[in-house]
């Protein structure tokens, strides 16, 4: 069954990004083409203020006569049902999660495609252990196995997304759980490899090599910069999703406001608009200014940050990681400045940093640092990356008691690992 769940999601996988491309390509060059396509090279002017307003309101009537369950960026709202509700999840997730997400990034949602696909893996695991009459901790497990093999499937990781399975929706390491997922994971990987590409999702373009001990303490250092960075990133996160409960207008109008501000950062720094895995390998292989950096750095964020809190769909983990990305090339710059023989370099910097950002903001710690190895097929980057890691962590465990993943469900008064 988490096979066969695998190999439907590695389709839904494909056709959320060709819907993605479409609708980029009708809102932004009014083609009618699923050819990859990017909002950045828009030529609107002004006129590019209001598309991400009109997918909010979308996005805002689909919640609203659909299901609220669409808005968010997935893994929560996974975890939850895990959680509180036998891991039953509507069955009409499987195909509003997905075209309201496409509808939200196509038109400028500074968001990825990951959280959609594994929210609409999850409501399809779901949904056949719902049909299949089986206990709710299969349920579980199939639930686990849909979320994670649309992981998989968008980015060829297949190890990253067993170990998501086990920190942020199993809670738990046995065979009997671990397998169906292990099956799921590499089925969605092949998925991945048949339906979209063979190599690293996020080639660097060199080989990164192996660094020294000193170079090794900067990266941890590195790793205790960006653990703060996530909390801050956390928290202002559900301060924007506060205020926007206070605003005095319908919830619906929620996404089209956050739109609003979008496409005004859009109009300003193009390249924050639509998921922008470009900017990922572009700030890896080290092809951008840091004019280009500075503002990926922070108008994404500004941009990202806003459209999340307020409640539109899409996903967190490539955002994170551009953000991420962007600061340790920053940070990095200013450390070479000053201590030239520091032994660092740019590329191992901002991955570090991306999967710091990533382990800091969601505690999930060991998926971060897989990720990032298997996105870029870079293994001399192992040991920088756990030196980063541990200074994220201890940083980001030490400040907060919620992570971006959970503080929804606990503000509900449910108990999530993470409490105790």
């Amino acid at each position: 069954m988490s096979v066969a769940i695998a190999v439907a999601i590695s389709f839904i996988a494909k056709f959320l990004v060709h819907l993605i491309y479409f609708i980029t390509n009708l809102s932004f060059y009014g083609n009618f083409s699923v050819d990859h396509a990017t909002p950045a090279n828009n030529a609107l002017g002004l006129w590019v203020i209001i598309i991400p307003a009109l997918g909010g309101v979308v996005v805002g009537l689909m919640a609203l006569y659909g299901s609220k369950a669409i808005r968010g960026h997935g893994i929560p709202e996974a975890m939850e049902q895990i959680l509180t509700n036998q891991s039953k999840i509507k069955p009409t997730i499987t195909y509003l999660k997905p075209i309201s997400s496409a509808i939200a990034i196509g038109t400028g949602g500074p968001f990825g495609a990951e959280g959609p696909i594994i929210a609409t893996g999850g409501a399809l695991g779901s949904t056949l252990g719902q049909i299949a009459r089986i206990s709710h901790n299969e349920r579980k497990i199939l639930l686990a196995a849909g979320a994670t093999a649309g992981m998989a499937a968008i980015f060829g990781t297949p190890i990253a997304g067993i170990f998501l399975a086990i920190e942020l929706l199993l809670f738990e390491f046995s065979p009997r759980s671990i397998i169906p997922v292990a099956l799921a994971c590499i089925t969605g990987a092949a998925g991945h490899h048949f339906l979209f590409e063979a190599g690293p999702v996020f080639p660097v373009g060199h080989l990164i090599e192996t660094p020294s001990n000193t170079a090794l303490f900067v990266y941890s250092v590195l790793g205790i910069i960006m653990g703060f960075i996530s909390v801050f990133t956390t928290k202002l996160v559900y301060y924007i999703e506060d205020s926007f409960e206070k605003l005095p207008v319908h919830w619906m109008w929620f996404p089209a406001i956050g739109g609003l501000f979008v496409g005004i950062i859009g109009y300003f720094a193009p390249r924050t608009l639509g998921v922008g895995y470009e900017n990922i390998t572009d700030v890896l292989s080290g092809n951008l200014t840091l004019k280009v950096i500075w503002s990926l750095c922070i108008f994404k964020f500004i941009s990202w940050a806003i459209a999340l809190g307020s409640g539109t769909s899409g996903g967190t983990l490539a955002p994170l990681f551009t953000i991420g990305g962007a600061a340790g090339i920053l940070l990095a710059s200013a450390i070479l400045y000053f201590f030239p023989h520091s032994g660092i370099t740019l590329s191992l910097a901002a991955l570090v940093a991306m999967s710091a950002m990533f382990a800091g903001a969601s505690r999930a710690l060991l998926t971060s640092i897989i990720f990032a190895l298997e996105a870029t097929g870079q293994s001399n980057a192992l040991l920088p990356l756990l030196a980063g890691w541990s200074g994220a962590e201890g940083v980001a465990a030490g400040l907060m008691e919620n992570t971006i993943m959970t503080k929804k469900i606990t503000r509900r008064g449910v108990k999530t690992p993470y409490s105790y």
